[in-house]
């Protein structure tokens, strides 16, 4: 969950108008989702900006139906989205306990040692290389926001603060730094130029050399609704389908995938040299029949997604009224990316949502883009004692629920939205979709 490590297009007026396939160039004639416009939702606003402009870009997402890649087209450049950067990986504990026990089980599983380097593409704050250390294996991180380099520095995970593709690769190459282990979580959706990236990894990678990759499903973003997942910092969305034919195309092989929770559902693919012929998993092609099966390849699947987007959005929208029009206090917890395209797609503002809390200092006395909400820190939770709280994270709704338990004591409710609102009770989970 990092910062993205991007490659400038060769041709952004082309990009930014893109109706072809940022993979294959085929034409672009299927939607998946129109979400009008939006501002970019990985910002935040000062009280100066209040009184500012705001810039909207549309937001509608894809269909390649010959590599079957969902994107959207690249409006903006990237160094002014990622060059400094309001997400730091290390403010959520489940995260990190989650990057703890990929180190923890990537190092038994490729037998690393000291002799070895990792190289993350898109390190964010350190909060995962960081526990390569204890195991004495060498480690370097790759990112271009220079805030977030600066905390994983601090951490003592040495990063390079800039954008990753096949020329930076090579000069990695060049000065002798050919790591075992290639890893990015999150990353992927966040490259406008795939094919340069993907080729990065390739020369980047030593011989014998593994890369993973972790990243949302497709299969659960159309299944649960997920559509606060689709903002102008993500480019893509992937299926394991559509992995196989960009990764390939650049002469790397899925040998295995794993599904973890994460994000609602996400998959962590490895990667291999294609020339060196290794063996593939059965999990691979068992998760290409339950995608065929989901309808992953079939352009009806994405016709269905608006007509259950709009529902979606109605029902929250039902819920929020209904308890203001009650005189309930209503709050939001977390000002992620995915609940700003939430709250500007939907019109939530502060009529409906006075205000959201954040652990993240970096966002805390700010505003979120377009809904201009009120971020707080998480104290005023305690403090104004809100009878309703929008968990905007949903993905994170157990470790948020847990610590908001302590609200029941004035019998505080809280909501997920996705994918349809839920109430449930503080200290527990919600019954439906994702959980992690």
């Amino acid at each position: 969950m990092g910062s993205a490590i991007l490659t400038e297009p060769a041709d952004r007026g082309a990009m930014r108008g893109a109706t072809s396939c940022r993979h294959c160039g085929s034409p672009l004639d299927v939607s998946l989702v129109d979400l009008g416009k939006s501002p970019l939702c990985q910002t935040v606003l000062t009280e100066q900006g209040l009184s500012e402009p705001e810039v909207f870009y549309p937001l509608h997402a894809r269909v390649c139906t010959r590599c079957w890649l969902v994107q959207i087209p690249e409006f903006v450049p990237p160094d002014d989205i990622f060059s400094e950067y309001a997400y730091f990986s290390a403010y959520s504990d489940s995260w990190v306990e989650h990057a703890r026990q990929y180190a923890d089980m990537i190092v038994a599983r490729l037998s690393l040692t000291s002799d070895d380097l990792v190289v993350e593409l898109a390190s964010n704050d350190g909060y995962l290389l960081q526990h390569f250390l204890p195991h004495g294996v060498p480690v370097l991180g790759i990112d271009p926001a220079k805030n977030v380099a600066e905390a994983a520095v601090a951490r003592g995970v040495p990063t390079l603060v800039e954008f990753f593709g096949l020329d930076l690769a090579r000069r990695l190459v060049d000065e002798g730094r050919r790591p075992r282990l290639v890893l990015g979580n999150n990353v992927l959706a966040q490259v406008p130029d795939l094919n340069d990236f993907v080729a990065g990894v390739k020369e980047l990678l030593a011989e014998g050399g593994t890369a993973t990759f972790e990243f949302p499903h497709l299969a659960t973003l159309v299944e649960h609704l997920e559509y606060d997942t689709i903002y102008h910092e993500h480019f893509s969305y992937f299926s394991l389908f559509s992995i196989r034919e960009i990764f390939g195309s650049q002469g790397l092989a899925v040998v295995d995938v794993e599904e973890i929770p994460t994000h609602g559902g996400s998959l962590r693919v490895y990667f291999a040299h294609a020339e060196e012929g290794r063996d593939v998993g059965p999990a691979v092609a068992a998760v290409i029949d339950r995608e065929d099966a989901a309808g992953l390849r079939d352009v009806r699947t994405y016709r269905d997604f608006t007509e259950g987007v709009e529902m979606s959005k109605r029902v929250l929208l039902e819920l929020l009224i209904g308890a203001r029009a009650a005189g309930r206090q209503v709050a939001g917890y977390g000002a992620p990316g995915k609940g700003n395209t939430l709250l500007n797609y939907c019109g939530i503002r502060s009529d409906l949502l006075p205000y959201t809390v954040d652990r993240n200092p970096y966002k805390q006395g700010k505003f979120t883009p377009g809904t201009q909400i009120p971020i707080h820190p998480p104290e005023a939770i305690a403090e104004t004692r809100p009878d309703l709280i929008l968990i905007l994270p949903w993905n994170l709704a157990p470790e948020i629920s847990s610590q908001l338990a302590y609200t029941s004591e004035w019998g505080a409710e809280l909501v997920v939205p996705i994918p349809r609102a839920e109430v449930f009770a503080p200290g527990t989970v919600p019954r439906q979709g994702p959980s992690a």
